[in-house]
C-alpha cells in the first residue's frame, strides 16, 4: 500500500485525472486550493467538454473576432475550443501541460495537441494568426514580468493581423472578505492583487503550486503597453469575468 501511495504523490496531474474520469462518465469535481487555505469546489467540469451552443454568449461573441488562419489554443484542457475551431476550418495547435488532458483531447478528435507549457511556446511551432486563452487562461501569464515577456514572444511568432482572444477575471469586483484579505496580502508582498498561488486537487492527486494571474481591464492595458499589443475590446462574462480582444499595435512595441 505504501508503494501505491508514493505513486499517487509522484503523479501531479490532478487536472488530467479529473478530465479523464469525466470523459469516462464518472463523477468528477474540480477543487482549487489557494495558498492561504481558501478552497473552491466546482461541479462545472462539464464546461471543459461543452459544445459551442452551450458556451456563454460572451465566449461565442469572442469567437467572431478571430481572423482567418492558424490558431494556438493555450491551455486546451479537454479540447472544447480546439474542436470547435477545427470544425470552422481553422488549423489548430492545442497545448497543455497535463498528459491526461492531451490524451483526452486526442480521443475526442483534436488533430494537433502537444504537451507544452506556455513558456515553451516558440518559433518552432510556426506562425500563428490567433492565440486563444479561454477558460480564464490569461491566468497562465503567471505574473506581471512573465506576462510582458510572453506577449513579446507572442508578437514575434504571429502574423501582422494577429489577435489574442483571452478571458480573465477582475478580482476587484468582489465583496468576499477572504478574497479582499488575500489581495491585500499579495500587495504587501509586492505582488499584483490578482496574482494568486493555487494548486488543483482531485481525489488523491495534487498538482504543483503555481501562480495564476487575474487582472482588471486597466491592469491588462498596463501589461500590454510596450509589448506591441493593445486592448481593442472587452466582452462581459458571468460575475466579474470578461473576454479581452487584443490586437497588434506595432507603434507601441518597446525593446
Amino acid at each position: 500500500m505504501s508503494e501505491q501511495i508514493a505513486l499517487y504523490k509522484e503523479d501531479r496531474d490532478a487536472f488530467g485525472h479529473m478530465l479523464k474520469d469525466f470523459y469516462e462518465e464518472k463523477e468528477a469535481f474540480e477543487i482549487i486550493e489557494r495558498e492561504d487555505g481558501y478552497i473552491d469546489v466546482s461541479d462545472h467540469v462539464k464546461m471543459y467538454f461543452a459544445t459551442f451552443q452551450d458556451w456563454h454568449a460572451g465566449e461565442q461573441e469572442a469567437m467572431q473576432h478571430l481572423v482567418p488562419g492558424r490558431v494556438l489554443d493555450v491551455g486546451c484542457g479537454a479540447g472544447r475550443v480546439a474542436l470547435y475551431l477545427q470544425e470552422q476550418g481553422h488549423e489548430v495547435v492545442g497545448i497543455d501541460i497535463s498528459p491526461l488532458a492531451i490524451e483526452v483531447c486526442q480521443k475526442r478528435g483534436v488533430k494537433d495537441v502537444r504537451k507544452l507549457s506556455i513558456t515553451q511556446v516558440g518559433p518552432d511551432l510556426g506562425r500563428f494568426d490567433n492565440i486563444v486563452m479561454m477558460g480564464n487562461n490569461w491566468g497562465l501569464m503567471g505574473n506581471h514580468r512573465r506576462a510582458k515577456w510572453l506577449l513579446r514572444r507572442f508578437y514575434k511568432m504571429t502574423s501582422p493581423q494577429a489577435r489574442i482572444i483571452a478571458s480573465t477575471n477582475d478580482v476587484y469586483q468582489t465583496e468576499n472578505n477572504f478574497h479582499l484579505a488575500y489581495q491585500a496580502y499579495n500587495r504587501e508582498r509586492g505582488r499584483m492583487s490578482g496574482q494568486i498561488r493555487i494548486r488543483v486537487c482531485y481525489g488523491v492527486w495534487r498538482s504543483d503550486w503555481f501562480d495564476y494571474l487575474m487582472v482588471s481591464r486597466a491592469e491588462m492595458e498596463e501589461i500590454l503597453y510596450g509589448t506591441g499589443w493593445k486592448l481593442s475590446e472587452t466582452i462581459p462574462l458571468p460575475s466579474s469575468a470578461y473576454m479581452a480582444i487584443i490586437e497588434k499595435d506595432a507603434a507601441r512595441i518597446m525593446e
